[in-house]
């Protein structure tokens, strides 16, 4: 059950005399002592886990020295991690659908919308031979049927089916052969609408998009809007996030971020990385000498549950 931290937060911040916030402690026990500056969405976030994990702690949030967290999360280096969350997913996307584009004389098709501009510009200019294409308000599926050539394959039918009238002929759209895959940069609240309609034309083309596209959903169940869609995550994640309910799934993942920055702070604190911890955000065990690298893998969004590629 979610803390409701409002009143709690607000109390222990009478106590900040000194800048900082202390849980009861003995002094047999040992403290995680955090020094990190942050919004206040953060200090709640960060408050509600240690809290909710029984950690005895002494946490400073307001020393102008110490580590900076940006209130985006998913956007942010958290301390120790190489990449932000989002990046180490924008890496094996790039890589899978670029880099390792097994189709030489086909193109990549990038569907994006105005949000997502920056990181398209960016796209551009690594790779701009792929086809992008803008999606605007208004009517989602004359676009797509526009993009896919699916109006010319009706027309063509049209045209074919009025030279006897008598011949009955079975049809399906048929969609515009060079495209190898379909790169989706959206928000949940117009991708939940898109891809269903690529899907219903595009039986044979590979889906991908970073977890962005989701992020919005309250409701696990309702990422079968998704099916055939390959997103980086970890096994860890898709399994919290589908036993989660109370919150949208971004919320859900930022507390799940904040989870391995203090539990990683703590090995360093008490030298245990001989436990070979692994992080719920990554798949590579935690280690002294290097930034943590997440290795995400890719997982398709499938009717029953996530599978790996």
């Amino acid at each position: 059950m979610k803390f409701s931290l409002t009143l709690i937060f607000a109390f222990l911040m009478i106590f900040l005399s000194s800048c900082s916030i202390t849980s009861n402690t003995s002094n047999t026990q040992e403290v995680l002592s955090l020094n990190i500056e942050t919004t206040d969405k953060n200090k709640e976030i960060i408050i509600e886990s240690l809290l909710q994990n029984e950690t005895i702690f002494n946490v400073d949030f307001h020393n102008e020295n110490s580590y900076s967290l940006g209130n985006d999360i998913l956007n942010s280096n958290l301390k120790y991690f190489c990449k932000s969350f989002l990046d180490d997913q924008k890496d094996i996307l790039e890589k899978s659908i670029f880099k390792d584009n097994e189709f030489i004389n086909k193109k990549v098709l990038i569907v994006y919308t105005e949000e997502f501009i920056d990181t398209v510009n960016k796209l551009k200019e690594k790779y701009p031979n792929e086809e992008y294409f803008l999606l605007k308000n208004g009517d989602f599926e004359i676009q797509i049927k526009k993009i896919l050539n699916i109006d010319l394959s009706i027309s063509r039918y049209l045209d074919f089916s009025k030279l006897d009238k008598n011949i009955q002929i079975s049809y399906s759209p048929r969609i515009r052969n060079d495209i190898s895959s379909i790169y989706f940069l959206m928000n949940y609240s117009v991708s939940k609408t898109v891809v269903p309609i690529f899907r219903s034309y595009a039986f044979n083309i590979k889906f991908f998009s970073s977890s962005e596209i989701f992020h919005s959903a309250l409701d696990f169940k309702k990422l079968i809007d998704f099916e055939g869609t390959y997103i980086p995550l970890t096994d860890k994640i898709i399994e919290k996030l589908s036993k989660k309910e109370d919150l949208s799934m971004k919320e859900n993942i930022e507390i799940f971020l904040i989870n391995d920055l203090l539990t990683i702070e703590k090995i360093y604190q008490k030298n245990l990385f001989k436990e070979n911890f692994t992080p719920d955000s990554g798949n590579l065990v935690i280690s002294r000498s290097n930034c943590i690298k997440r290795n995400l893998d890719l997982w398709r969004v499938s009717a029953d549950d996530f599978n790996q590629l």
